[in-house]
């Protein structure tokens, strides 16, 4: 899977019922099987300036993408973006000690 040879250093793990991968402790992606397909999530995916990301809502720097075949995945944009999910990062693994606030790694 090219996430993982990508980010070979990340842990996997089962995550809120969904495969995230955690770099020290902090998620950076995912995916989640919907009815309309697969969606594909980078935590601090609204600061990559891809135009394909849609940003999510609310507080948080998440963006997205949804596949309904996997021959609609461009492995060179998968792979940009997963260089793009090291080294930008915002810090989710502390969001609760700081009371919902965000800080960029």
């Amino acid at each position: 899977m090219t996430i993982d040879s990508e980010l070979s250093e990340a842990e996997n793990k089962i995550w809120h019922a969904h495969p995230v991968w955690f770099l020290d402790g902090n998620p950076i992606v995912g995916y989640s099987k919907l009815k309309a397909g697969i969606r594909l999530m980078f935590w601090s995916g609204a600061d990559f300036e891809e135009e394909k990301l849609k940003m999510g809502t609310g507080n948080f720097k998440d963006a997205s993408i949804s596949f309904t075949s996997i021959d609609q995945v461009d492995t060179s944009e998968l792979k940009r973006w997963l260089k793009k999910s090291r080294e930008i990062q915002w810090d989710y693994k502390n969001i609760v000690k700081r009371k919902g606030q965000l800080v960029r790694l």
